[in-house]
């Protein structure tokens, strides 16, 4: 994608994906398409008799033919689209077989979002609520702030300040809250009001005083800096590269050279590896790494590094000399890492690699409308209304063919190959193919990551403490496992159960020797928390996860409200806990 396009005002944000998708639309004119249909007769109700009955033959059915006539007239070319566009439409979620969450669902425009009826509702009190002040509140609330912090900071800073700065106004107060209670000096006032009531005056230690005025002049100065930036976020757009290669990938030429940046305060141990969707609303970005010390994002694409494409932006504070890469290699096409589909796979069928493993797959519905439309043809190559129609569906649900004229969806084990997991590692214990599915489709890519990764191994030979937010099925400790780096202690924050299930068995099926501490909700992970955590191992030296992307990515067509969204803002989270970590390990 050119920076032109990205900065267009009307931009549909689709992945480069649903994009491929959309130009095979576009590469077939109406002409094209009308001279493939022609009709022998001259005469008018001779043309539409035959133009309907070419249709019908096609596997249309008889009242979408005639609709699609009558709204588009002679134009066979239109009719065609009109047709196919039909037939987009009465795939949608409720008749194909979509598993949960739109966070991944990187499919074309016209794909409906499904969401959980409690979220329908909550969005719906949400724009019910009376006054702006209110919707703040609820806002911050559900992300996991009180409704006292929420209203101090609004009347603080406020009611048009910008949820990202009331998050931040709300974390430099609960860490100075917890500052003081970490020394002692919970409720300074009143217990120096009590105690000199008791027994006369007394004085907080010069030592104390002097880390306690540090920390709370550098948030004010943190936050000073942070008001000088500029606000309409909008505005700022974070070009993303063409091909997708981040700072460098194996076997592709590297990027132009360049001066990566990264401030002082950001250096060093622990390290911090953050994740996301690259192609987020304008704006999310630039917030993003507003937030992590102004580090340039590194945008990368899985299919250099596997069968699959997946967009991916990662912030993080690692080097990025000397990198290397998984061994052995996965697949790259299609065909090498499912050889079984290449007796099957039609010569018209030019895809070499899947786009994006989902968290949805096509209904059986879908799979044999598109059997019995090509086997029409018979033994000649499909009319190209048929071809286009087939190829959008299968690039659409990553459809593969598995025998002759049939296509299916990939299974769970298919699944956890391309994304880089062990054989099994989502099966069994009680996880049910939907639930494998949706775990898969939010996973990390372990090669891409593990690439990344990679300039740990030198650092830390004796083995590494992982904090891992928002952990899913352990992307993140696979990758760094099979670098051969050890896991002394890993202390994971992971809300789905099925999830940390699917985590707590590979941990113990591959014989890891560290400790692994379980925890249910970021917003729940206090400082006193991680300050047990850490006086027992002695700190961390890496901070990673990716947060949801239930608000950011391009499938989602309700509530793509940015970090302002209600899974989406977690973000804020993480961002918290990196600040509280880091600041803990400088004065330890």
């Amino acid at each position: 994608m050119d920076s032109s396009s990205i900065e267009s005002n009307s931009i549909e944000w689709n992945t480069e994906d649903e994009l491929d998708v959309d130009n095979i639309s576009s590469s077939s004119s109406h002409q094209d398409q009308i001279a493939d249909f022609a009709p022998s007769s001259s005469s008018c109700n001779c043309r539409g008799s035959n133009t309907i009955h070419q249709f019908l033959q096609m596997g249309f059915s008889k009242e979408m033919v005639i609709k699609a006539v009558k709204e588009n007239g002679q134009n066979e070319g239109a009719v065609l689209d009109a047709l196919l566009t039909y037939k987009t439409f009465e795939e949608s979620p409720e008749d194909e077989q979509v598993l949960v969450d739109p966070c991944h669902a990187e499919l074309a425009s016209n794909v409906l979002d499904v969401y959980p009826d409690e979220e329908i509702c909550e969005n719906e009190e949400f724009k019910n609520l009376s006054t702006e002040k209110d919707r703040t509140v609820s806002l911050l609330v559900e992300m996991g702030y009180q409704a006292e912090e929420a209203l101090a900071a609004i009347d603080r800073c406020s009611l048009d300040t910008p949820i990202a700065e009331l998050v931040e106004f709300i974390s430099a107060a609960q860490f100075a809250y917890h500052t003081d209670a970490q020394l002692g000096e919970l409720s300074y006032d009143n217990k120096i009001h009590q105690h000199q009531k008791l027994n006369g005056p007394v004085y907080m230690s010069k030592k104390k005083r002097k880390y306690y005025d540090n920390e709370m002049q550098k948030l004010q100065k943190q936050r000073k800096y942070l008001e000088k930036q500029p606000m309409d976020h909008d505005n700022e757009i974070v070009h993303l590269p063409n091909p997708m290669v981040g700072f460098g990938v194996p076997n592709q030429p590297s990027p132009v050279l360049f001066q990566r940046r990264i401030p002082d305060e950001a250096e060093g141990r622990p390290y911090f590896y953050f994740e996301n969707v690259a192609l987020a609303p304008k704006g999310v970005w630039h917030t993003m790494s507003r937030f992590l010390y102004y580090i340039d994002p590194e945008f990368v694409d899985s299919k250099f590094f596997c069968a699959a494409a997946r967009k991916r932006g990662y912030i993080h504070n690692l080097p990025i000399e000397n990198r290397s890469q998984l061994l052995p290699t996965p697949p790259s096409t299609i065909h090498e890492a499912l050889p079984h589909t290449k007796q099957y796979w039609p010569s018209w069928d030019k895809r070499m690699q899947l786009n994006c493993i989902l968290t949805c797959i096509g209904s059986a519905k879908l799979t044999d409308r598109i059997k019995k439309a090509v086997e029409k043809s018979g033994d000649d190559e499909p009319l190209p209304g048929v071809k286009k129609y087939v190829i959008q569906q299968c690039k659409k649900w990553n459809l593969i063919w598995v025998g002759k004229n049939k296509v299916a969806p990939l299974e769970p084990h298919e699944m956890e190959m391309l994304m880089g997991f062990p054989p099994n590692h989502t099966r069994g214990g009680g996880i049910s193919r939907t639930e494998q599915y949706t775990v898969l489709g939010n996973a990390f890519q372990v090669d891409t990551v593990a690439y990344h990764l990679s300039v740990l191994k030198s650092m830390f030979p004796d083995g590494i403490s992982v904090l891992s937010l928002f952990s899913g099925i352990g992307g993140a400790e696979v990758a760094l496992h099979r670098l051969g780096i050890p896991l002394r202690n890993v202390v994971s924050v992971e809300i789905s159960e099925t999830c940390r299930k699917i985590l707590k068995s590979w941990w113990d099926e591959t014989n890891q020797q560290g400790k692994l501490i379980h925890f249910h909700d970021i917003r729940m992970l206090t400082a006193h928390e991680l300050e047990k955590c850490m006086s027992t191992f002695g700190g961390f030296d890496l901070i990673i996860g990716g947060s949801p992307c239930n608000n950011l990515a391009g499938g989602n067509r309700s509530t793509r409200n940015g970090l302002e969204g209600s899974k989406s803002c977690l973000f804020f989270e993480y961002y918290r806990i990196i600040e509280l970590v880091r600041s803990m390990m400088r004065h330890r």
